[in-house]
């Protein structure tokens, strides 16, 4: 049992690892606290019962039978879980983890992180936020500071409850890291130069989502907003408030979620994202970085090989129609418009197994939805110290088809770090070459999370460039001759 700012918690005890679930970090964000910044949490009477996730926020990542998307989830979402390892009469490091989803699905409870806080010796949190439209809807009408971002707004509620309740988990609320992958990723990007997020962490690390990649501008946003307020017949302005909070929730999810099944050149193409030049994100992340105005924390920062196979196989191949030899030059001319010519003579469709492949490869190259390159403006931007990899698992993955290997794709490292299964639930088999590399990895994050360096065998990027990581090997890796980054950089 362990008490709380809000309240009395009571979670499980196994073998000497602690869990609790489903603690609220901030109120429902229902009625008219919809589209409004994350109010406290009401405290409770006697011993709330910390031993079952909470809701998820509201998502359409699960089809019923008739195959079409069903809502689900709740919109009060806003809960935490915490584990941590057997009492060790020292605060531990904290790693506060963001999930995936394309801003549109995910929470925090399915990233089982026991192996983490054992091996590792940290305190984990794993966060619910606000998703789709109730997450990042941007519109005109909506007067709240935080318009636009109210999932990242949410975060840092997190965070903030992290500061002032962690020490009674035995964490150390003065050495907290903010860790994402994909979505989570580019939340911690947004959160590295949000001027709120500010004194609430002290190391980042990020996975699968470069923080040189530009967000959504405010302008764009609302005009989305607005398209999105008609479309739900809520187009007149000075009613459109009013209009979209009375809405059953159920109507304001899984909007343009067919966005995330296509492979874009450019990640604020997808239908909900964070967006800047508002109160929560002033800036666009690489802008605030060039003008020293982040948050000068220690970063771990990388993609993983083949991020863009995920994309390119969900769109093609997995859909029963892989990019052909024919279709491929004019896919390239509709990504690249005069720069096409350029980009076919660098990546020739003969030069590779398959057209998809060779698509996915020059995408995952340039890296401005997610991939290697445009990492590259970022490591030169932070001033402070950056230690970027490269994830290259040596076991091949087929395609789901078995037309497209996956290689290392779009989340591939996840596992490693993750059991990823619900809590309780038996971990994936693994080989042993697979284990070693977990153990490695999840070495040097929580070195890190302890120290700020993830250990004396991983440079920083200035001083000795990238590592790859994989289960063949470890060692430097040139991304700029890996990934032709000149030729990226010159198309710019």
């Amino acid at each position: 049992m362990v008490e709380t700012s809000a309240g009395l918690v009571q979670g499980t005890v196994t073998d000497g690892h602690h869990r609790f679930q489903g603690i609220p970090y901030a109120a429902p964000p229902v009625g008219e606290l919809r589209f409004r910044a994350p109010q406290p949490a009401p405290p409770w009477h006697g011993v709330r019962d910390a031993t079952q996730p909470g809701a998820f926020c509201p998502q359409t990542w699960e089809t019923g039978p008739d195959g079409r998307p069903v809502v689900q989830g709740s919109e009060d979402c806003l809960f935490l879980n915490v584990d941590t390892p057997a009492p060790s009469g020292r605060p531990l490091p904290v790693m506060v983890f963001l999930h995936g989803g394309g801003f549109t699905g995910g929470q925090g409870a399915p990233y089982d992180p026991a192996r983490i806080t054992d091996q590792g010796q940290v305190v984990v949190v794993t966060v619910n936020y606000r998703l789709g439209a109730l997450g990042f809807l941007a519109h005109p009408a909506l007067d709240d500071p935080t318009v636009g971002n109210f999932g990242l707004a949410d975060q840092q509620a997190a965070l903030r409850w992290v500061q002032r309740n962690i020490g009674a988990f035995g964490g150390d609320p003065g050495n907290v890291t903010l860790w994402g992958e994909s979505a989570g990723a580019f939340s911690v990007c947004s959160q590295l130069v949000s001027p709120g997020a500010q004194g609430l962490f002290h190391k980042a690390i990020v996975q699968s989502g470069p923080c040189s990649n530009d967000v959504l501008t405010r302008e764009t946003a609302e005009r989305r907003g607005v398209g999105t307020a008609e479309q739900l017949g809520c187009a007149d302005e000075g009613q459109a408030s009013a209009c979209l909070r009375a809405l059953p929730f159920a109507e304001l999810v899984g909007l343009g979620e067919a966005e995330l099944e296509q492979a874009h050149r450019y990640i604020a193409s997808l239908p909900w994202f964070p967006v800047a030049g508002t109160t929560v994100l002033p800036l666009q992340p690489i802008e605030a970085f060039r003008a020293g105005r982040a948050n000068d924390v220690p970063l771990i920062h990388g993609v993983t090989r083949d991020e863009m196979r995920f994309w390119v196989g969900l769109a093609y191949d997995a859909a029963g129609r892989p990019v052909s030899a024919e279709q491929y030059p004019q896919i390239i001319e509709d990504l690249y418009g005069t720069d096409a010519a350029e980009v076919l003579a660098q990546y020739p469709v003969t030069g590779y197994p398959t057209p998809s492949i060779a698509l996915a490869t020059a995408l995952t190259d340039e890296g401005r939805m997610v991939g290697t390159c445009s990492q590259v403006d970022l490591f030169d931007a932070v001033r402070s110290p950056v230690y970027g990899f490269e994830f290259e698992f040596a076991e091949p993955l087929p395609g789901s088809d078995g037309t497209m290997p996956l290689g290392a794709q779009h989340g591939a490292d996840v596992p490693y770090f993750f059991d990823s299964a619900f809590p309780g639930a038996p971990p994936p088999s693994r080989t042993p070459e697979q284990n070693a590399l977990a153990e490695q990895l999840i070495r040097w994050w929580s070195t890190f999370a302890s120290t700020g360096v993830p250990g004396p065998d991983w440079p920083t990027f200035r001083e000795g460039g990238a590592i790859s990581i994989s289960t063949a090997a470890t060692g430097p890796v040139d991304i700029g001759r890996e990934h032709r980054c000149d030729f990226w950089r010159g198309l710019q």
